[in-house]
């Protein structure tokens, strides 16, 4: 029975707000005399919407795991589990979820209205969630007549239910699990059809952007580089990653896909790497000292230091053996520079890293490409930091050489070195190359989001 604290009429009251809001965005510049707006009249009067919504409805499945993400065109079932068991200690899956989960929706983008309408709320509950119930006062909202309201009640239940029976596609993914002891035995083996948690997914992608992007988080960043503490702290994803389901038209996947623009997370599931501090300088503030202890780079520090220490006669011999050596150091730091862009983009973002902005410009460049804070960074110094990492190059390796050849190296020496590094073409070329490919690629990005910006205003 409806309850008697009208609340069949404040569901009423709201269906008439969702309807006037979607009437007034379709007949905003439309003249009052037209035809096309009288049409509109006629279909967003109460009773026929609901018919009509009714009928649509079939066109569409609410879901929690959906098979549309594996490949668009798959045509199988998809189904709708919401939490509700014992969620599992090990494994997180859709179970996790507390009852502020997200549904999802698949089937014709067309008919999403009737899914908005589903989700509109009175006193903390959805019309969805009414509807599973089987909510009297929603029934009594529907209709005056007790039997069209029931009916449509029934057809609204509808956006739940996957079909007839399950099925998969062709073009659906599906693998054989060995459940049985004779893989040699067709019947020991079942037959699975992965779908995509795409409720789960969503959680993930919310917790993951407000963790890395809320106001908390950024002050908390803030503070760790000033050196202060936080009270909150903040959440790091390291070699995260990025899917995209969709194309330029991420709705036609699903409506929780629409509001991602098509995007989902990827946690980085690869094994750790093993790291020691001749590799990665995490734990530095100059990459040159990592670089020093790089085999064949001593010697050769300690053989120039030698023969700058004897004072050579000025001529082109101690000039040619000279420019040598110091070209031995060059490739040496170019095989290290290589060596580090190895590593997973954004091993420079490790908490412990002290190393200074231009060397993880020089170092961890793809960093960029899955940072943004970093890539804001980037492009502050993108005209400035070679050159930076080349003046440091030769004030690190002038005091190398004045340890080894114990003398005092001056201005001129700090130059020439400093020139060798810098008119090295190989590496200018290298480190010009990485900043070029990162930034086509950031701009290709961006040519991509517009054109979803554009497809979603249309």
């Amino acid at each position: 029975m409806p309850s008697q604290d009208g609340e069949a009429a404040q569901i009423r009251a709201v269906i008439r707000q969702f309807l006037n809001e979607r009437f007034l965005a379709k007949t905003e510049k439309l003249d009052p005399a037209d035809d096309k707006y009288q049409r509109y009249v006629e279909q967003f009067e109460y009773n026929t919407w609901l018919a009509d919504a009714a009928r649509r409805v079939s066109q569409l499945q609410v879901v929690t795991h959906s098979l549309k993400p594996t490949h668009p065109d798959a045509k199988g079932s998809s189904i709708y589990a919401p939490p509700g068991g014992a969620a599992s200690e090990t494994v997180v899956g859709t179970d996790t979820l507390d009852a502020s989960f997200s549904v999802d929706v698949v089937g014709n983008a067309a008919a999403l209205d009737v899914f908005k309408f589903l989700q509109q709320e009175v006193n903390g509950r959805s019309l969805l969630e009414r509807v599973e119930q089987g909510d009297p006062d929603l029934e009594a909202a529907l209709s005056d007549d007790p039997e069209t309201a029931h009916h449509l009640m029934q057809q609204f239940a509808r956006i739940t239910d996957p079909g007839d029976r399950h099925a998969s596609h062709t073009l659906a993914k599906q693998l054989f699990w060995l459940t049985g002891d004779d893989p040699a035995v067709d019947e020991d083996f079942h037959l699975l059809a992965p779908l995509y948690a795409t409720s789960l997914a969503h959680r993930v992608f919310q917790t993951i952007n407000h963790d890395r992007f809320s106001d908390e988080a950024k002050a908390a960043r803030e503070a760790r580089r000033g050196n202060r503490p936080n009270e909150r702290g903040y959440c790091d994803y390291p070699g995260l990653a990025m899917q995209r389901f969709g194309g330029s038209k991420p709705q036609n996947i699903s409506q929780l896909n629409s509001e991602r623009r098509g995007e989902s997370h990827l946690l980085n599931s690869a094994p750790p790497l093993w790291r020691s501090r001749d590799v990665a300088p995490i734990r530095t503030s100059s990459a040159f000292s990592a670089y020093g202890r790089r085999p064949g780079i001593r010697p050769t520090l300690r053989e120039l230091g030698r023969f700058l220490a004897q004072d050579p006669a000025s001529n082109m011999h101690t000039r040619n053996y000279r420019d040598r050596l110091t070209a031995d150091l060059v490739d040496g730091l170019i095989v290290f520079t290589h060596d580090m862009r190895q590593l997973p983009a954004g091993w420079t973002g490790d908490w412990h890293c002290r190393l200074p902005l231009e060397q993880k410009c020089w170092l961890d460049p793809y960093r960029a490409d899955n940072d943004p804070e970093f890539a804001e960074e980037y492009l502050q110094v993108k005209e400035s930091w070679l050159s930076i990492v080349c003046d440091e190059f030769s004030r690190w390796l002038n005091a190398r050489l004045e340890y080894y050849g114990k003398m005092v190296m001056g201005d001129t020496e700090h130059r020439h070195f400093a020139q060798s590094a810098n008119r090295d073409l190989e590496l200018q070329k290298g480190l010009e190359d990485a900043r070029k490919d990162w930034q086509n690629r950031l701009q290709s990005e961006l040519d991509a989001l517009a054109e979803v910006l554009d497809n979603d205003n249309e």
